[in-house]
C-alpha cells in the first residue's frame, strides 16, 4: 500500500517553500496556532517583488503556496523587496516583521477581555 500522504505544513516547510519558489533573500513563518499548522503569518523578502503592488506581490506568493494555503486555515504575509526591507530595518532598528504574538499596532492583545 503506497503511502500518499502530503507533508505536514511546519514554519520551516513554508520558509523553505518561499525561498526556493520566490527567491526570497529573507523569510520569517510564524504559526500563529499553536503548532497545529492551521495559521501562519509571515515576512517574505524578494526581488521577485520589485515593481510589483502589494496586491501583484500577494498574488505571487498565493500563488507559490497555492497547494499549501488550501490546506490551511489562516494565511497572512508581508511582502517586501531587499531594498524595503533594509530601510524599514534601518528605521526600526530591526523590528520590522508584522506583530507575530496577537497584538495589534499599539501592543493591546485583541480579542480577549482585560
Amino acid at each position: 500500500m503506497a503511502d500518499n500522504q502530503e507533508p505536514a505544513i511546519t514554519e520551516d516547510f513554508l520558509s523553505a517553500a518561499l525561498k526556493t519558489r520566490l527567491n526570497a533573500t529573507h523569510v520569517e513563518v510564524t504559526d500563529m496556532s499553536g503548532g497545529c499548522g492551521a495559521s501562519f503569518t509571515s515576512l517574505i523578502v524578494s526581488p521577485d517583488f520589485v515593481g510589483k503592488n502589494s496586491l501583484k506581490r500577494h498574488r505571487l506568493v498565493n500563488a507559490a503556496l497555492k497547494e499549501e494555503i488550501a490546506r490551511i486555515h489562516a494565511w497572512s504575509a508581508k511582502c517586501q523587496t531587499p531594498e524595503e526591507w533594509q530601510k524599514e530595518r534601518a528605521a526600526t532598528g530591526g523590528n520590522d516583521g508584522p506583530p507575530m504574538d496577537g497584538t495589534n499596532a499599539e501592543g493591546k492583545v485583541e480579542g480577549v477581555a482585560q
